[in-house]
């Protein structure tokens, strides 16, 4: 069953709780990172992204980020734009986003469990990324981002977090820039926290990886590295656990996750219409805009119009947890066996843009001439993430989009 601990959050006041909020490192690139921590002097993007402070061509990766990163962190507790809780305990951060709210259990989660498989996860990671955030939680001694988990809906989980919800004010309660409200409230009562923990323990058996697996995976081996430089390790030391905010499974949605291309591969853009009448069936929808209606239907941007493609029977195995996944369909039918795409993970050729920026953002890109031809996808469902989870399988690169993004700085969690 699924360890989820309280602990004694770093966080900061309620006055600066808005500027010092960020999103997550990964979502941006140096120069959007900039211009979001502009004017916030307290913004957290200046430990997570800490190459802002450095000259412009600074390796993000080299000494010196890293070094800034740690020396910011300590100049944020010093003036005390963070400050550590007194007591262990739970939070609970709710996003709401076109009217829909969501809640989360922020808590820590085991490094045994993610050694364990207690903790599952659906994508592989990349070890260049693996080691960058492990630098940065090394060098912090602190989980300074969370990680996004799902856990199987708990009703007295559930019933906890509604009581708490209804009956308290929250910490900090705001809206970000990007219009998505960010509310958080703090589980003061001893008893709530233990009992939270408790059903955790005994009504979750598994923990499911979101977003964030390069961090997970980050934090997971640090822990490991640091239990093996202890010689009095003794599996209590806070560095065994690692900070995630845990989500029950019916209350989140996956939006849609899309591919640009920047070639045919020689074809045109004819040429390219009719070799994918062997694997689907086409409709062309002309220059509005075309939304996949249900699995196995994409849409296409090509040469200035929009078509309809629906995978043909035949094409895809409805009893493969992967093979059913418009993803994987997508891939094999498309990108590798028409447009030479092998390695969707390192190819230079092909681009993933969010479902969030719309399929404007799709057209935007290809009648930039920047990419020749667009694809988007239905949504993959929680269930079938669950399901290939459950399995033990990987999803193929890039195939799932969770909005709104966990909010950075809200809480830290140290690692000592």
């Amino acid at each position: 069953m699924a360890v989820v601990k309280p602990f004694r959050g770093l966080r900061p006041s309620h006055a600066i709780a808005k500027d010092l909020a960020c999103l997550p490192y990964d979502v941006m690139n140096t120069v959007e990172a900039t211009r979001m921590a502009k004017g916030k002097e307290c913004s957290l993007l200046h430990i997570t992204r800490s190459e802002i402070d450095l000259p412009a061509d600074t390796d993000t990766h080299s000494k010196e980020v890293y070094n800034k990163s740690v020396e910011n962190f300590s100049k944020w507790q010093k003036n005390g734009w963070l400050v550590q809780d007194k007591k262990p305990g739970f939070y609970i951060y709710a996003q709401t986003m076109k009217g829909r709210t969501q809640y989360g259990i922020v808590g820590c989660a085991s490094v045994d469990d993610y050694l364990n498989g207690i903790i599952k996860k659906h994508e592989l990671t990349r070890p260049d990324k693996e080691q960058d955030r492990m630098v940065h939680v090394r060098v912090n001694n602190a989980n300074i981002e969370p990680v996004f988990f799902a856990y199987p809906a708990v009703k007295e989980i559930d019933d906890i977090v509604n009581m708490i919800v209804s009956t308290e004010k929250p910490e900090y309660d705001f809206v970000a820039e990007d219009g998505f409200g960010h509310h958080f409230w703090v589980v003061k009562k001893p008893e709530t926290n233990k009992l939270i923990e408790k059903l955790f323990a005994e009504k979750v058996p598994y923990t499911y990886v979101a977003d964030g697996h390069h961090r997970t995976a980050a934090a997971a081996l640090v822990g490991k590295e640091k239990r093996k430089n202890n010689p009095s390790h003794n599996g209590t030391e806070e560095y065994n656990f690692f900070l995630a905010v845990h989500f029950p499974d019916n209350q989140l949605r996956i939006i849609d996750y899309n591919r640009t291309i920047r070639d045919l591969n020689g074809l045109t853009p004819q040429e390219l219409v009719n070799r994918l009448g062997s694997g689907f069936i086409i409709e062309e929808k002309g220059s509005r805009t075309y939304k996949p209606k249900k699995l196995h239907n994409f849409s296409m941007y090509l040469d200035g119009k929009w078509y309809s493609l629906t995978a043909k029977d035949g094409t895809y195995n409805d009893n493969d947890p992967i093979g059913v996944l418009d993803v994987t369909i997508l891939s094999n039918q498309i990108l590798m066996l028409i447009l030479d795409i092998q390695d969707l993970r390192r190819s230079k050729r092909i681009d993933f843009i969010g479902g969030i920026r719309g399929l404007r953002e799709l057209k935007k890109r290809v009648d930039s001439c920047e990419m020749k031809v667009a694809f988007a996808l239905y949504p993959v469902s929680m269930k079938q993430l669950i399901t290939i989870a459950d399995s033990g399988n990987i999803m193929p690169p890039k195939s799932t989009w969770f909005e709104p993004k966990l909010r950075s700085g809200l809480v830290i969690h140290l690692l000592s």
